[in-house]
């Protein structure tokens, strides 16, 4: 088997070329990923967020949603 010899710039300039091609050829799974990504990462924050703000009752959450019908 012949032997491949590559400096590491060359390697990595075929890495990129590797990815962005996978990227172009795949946008809709990119896509998909990428929105999971932001939603999770949102998800993240408002857990955050919730963990410093008052707790309040399952009775009020219902009140409010009746009277706002």
């Amino acid at each position: 088997m012949k032997e491949v010899n590559l400096d590491e710039n060359k390697l990595k300039e075929i890495f990129k070329t590797a990815i962005l091609e996978l990227i172009q050829e795949q946008k809709e799974v990119f896509s998909e990923i990428f929105t999971e990504i932001i939603e999770d990462i949102a998800l993240a924050n408002a857990i955050k967020e919730d963990e410093n703000t008052e707790t309040v009752s399952r009775e009020t959450i219902f009140k409010i949603i009746k009277n706002q019908e």
